[in-house]
Formats: C-alpha cells, sequence, structure tokens
C-alpha cells in the first residue's frame, strides 16, 4: 500500500485552464498514459455549461472513453444536481463539487454566495449517497485570495465542515494563486485539523511563486497523505500570467519518494505522460 495518495487533475482542473481547446482523442490518450502510470485516482472532466466551460463541452465522450477499471477512482466535478445525474447516468466513482474559503471569490467564481453554494450541493450529496459513489469537496482559496488577501484560517476550517456535514467524504484544501507561504499554510491546516481528521483531508497546490514543495512538506507534518497535482503542471494560473500553475505531478512524485514515501506510481510511464502532456499546453 502506498504511503501517499496522489490524485491526477491535469485532464481535468488543467486542461480547463489552458486557453487551447484540447481535442477529445487527446484527452483520452492523456488519460491512458496517467492509468498507464498507475495514477489510482483521476479527475478526469467536468460536468459544466460548455457556454461557460468550453474547454469541458466534450464531458461525456472522456466519461465514456475513460472505461471504470479495477483499482481506479474516475472523478468528475459537478456544479450542481443536473451536472450530477448526467454523471451518473454514464458511470462514475466520484462526484466533485466546488467551494471557496473567500466570500468574494465564491461570487466572482461560481456566482453565488458561500452558503448558497453549499445549499446547492445538497441534491448532488444526496444523489452521490443513493447511487453509492464518493462525495468529494473542494475549498479554493484557503490561505490567499486574489480579491480579499489573506483568509482567516478560520474560514477554511468552517468551510471544511460545512463540506463534511454535507456528506464529503474527503476534503482538498487548495492555494489556488500560488500565493501561500508555509506558514499561511501550517495556520491553515492548525486550525483544520484541530476539528477535522487529517486522513480525510487533501491538499492542492499552486506552484505560481515556487512554495507548492515547501507547502507540502508542511501538509505532510500535519498528517496530510493526499495531494493534488496536474501531470506537466497543466492549468496556469489566470491571477498571474505566464506563472507556473497547478503543482506538477512529476516532481511531486520525485519529492515524495526523496521523502522514502511510496507513491505506487510507475515513474517511467510517468515521464511519458509528462512528455506527452507538454504538447497539449497553450
Amino acid at each position: 500500500m502506498a504511503d501517499v495518495t496522489v490524485i491526477e487533475v491535469g485532464p481535468r482542473d488543467g486542461l480547463q485552464n489552458e486557453k487551447r481547446i484540447v481535442p477529445t482523442d487527446d484527452k483520452l490518450a492523456l488519460i491512458a498514459l496517467l492509468r498507464a502510470a498507475r495514477l489510482p485516482r483521476l479527475e478526469i472532466t467536468a460536468f459544466v455549461s460548455p457556454k461557460w466551460v468550453p474547454q469541458m463541452a466534450d464531458h461525456e465522450a472522456v466519461l465514456r472513453g475513460t472505461p471504470p477499471a479495477d483499482g481506479l477512482i474516475r472523478s468528475v466535478l459537478v456544479p450542481n444536481e443536473r451536472g450530477a445525474q448526467a454523471a451518473l447516468a454514464i458511470g462514475v466513482e466520484e462526484l466533485a463539487v466546488f467551494t471557496s474559503a473567500s466570500e468574494t471569490f465564491a461570487r466572482k467564481n461560481i456566482n453565488c454566495s458561500i452558503s448558497d453554494s453549499i445549499g446547492r450541493f445538497a441534491p448532488v450529496a444526496e444523489l452521490a449517497r443513493r447511487n453509492g459513489v464518493r462525495l468529494r469537496g473542494y475549498v479554493s482559496c484557503t490561505v490567499e485570495c486574489p480579491y480579499e488577501g489573506p483568509i482567516a484560517p478560520q474560514a477554511a476550517e468552517d468551510v471544511a465542515i460545512a463540506l463534511f456535514e454535507l456528506g464529503c467524504v474527503e476534503v482538498s484544501l487548495a492555494d489556488t494563486i500560488g500565493r501561500a507561504t508555509p506558514s499561511g499554510v501550517d495556520a491553515m491546516l492548525t486550525a483544520v485539523t484541530a476539528r477535522l481528521p487529517s486522513a480525510r483531508l487533501a491538499c492542492h497546490f499552486h506552484d505560481t511563486f515556487g512554495h507548492a514543495l515547501n507547502n507540502i512538506d508542511i501538509a505532510l507534518a500535519h498528517g496530510i497523505g493526499i495531494f493534488d497535482s496536474a501531470v506537466g503542471g497543466l492549468g496556469g494560473c489566470p491571477y498571474a500570467p505566464g506563472a507556473a500553475g497547478n503543482l506538477s505531478t512529476l516532481p511531486l512524485v520525485r519529492h515524495l519518494e526523496n521523502r522514502g514515501l511510496s507513491t505506487g506510481i510507475d515513474m517511467a510511464r510517468l515521464k511519458d505522460a509528462e512528455t506527452f502532456a507538454a504538447r497539449l499546453r497553450s
């Protein structure tokens, strides 16, 4: 069994934030390479409106083209009950919902308050429960917000608790713009892990300002053993044009294994996936 779980979010969170719309066949080829590298959990697409996220317009084709497999959890982001129903009709192991610890960020990015977003997710949680699939929650801007600046640790704690009460089996705490420093991450995780079990928490760091791996070490010290990353660093940060965005999977895995932590990932195959991902960048 691996010491640490790496969740690959490149096919969704990565490609969603690339300017170029990647053809469906290329998305499926990337997913196949990631599966060959033994990534145990893949966030493969988002069941969102093509009007708002044209990069994910082929979500049904991508999910249908990624059949279930032993030991693989396929996750899809859903904004509401309609998206959840469409994903479940095809078949999926996990639904993911997204909110924020920043009220301003929530209103600007999901067009509602934090409280309203939690309410919107209630039917999704019920569908997940009835269909026996996992429900994962994302909390963006847990340390820094592009509009509000530093976020109080209590705010991240409150939203994470609300998602667990909703029915999430796991909550991913995100440094959405890559500005979080190790001291900020430490303060946030100190607050959250005082109320919630670290085994059910994940961290999602961006490497916009080069802090991601240091923040990984802080999270490990708090008992976090689940990390999101994007193959090839797919998905730039829209608030820092030209800067790196999502933490790249290969450096993350190398960093973890250099610390003596097993991931169960085939490094040679992962390098193949990283090479292919580099061709998909905008």
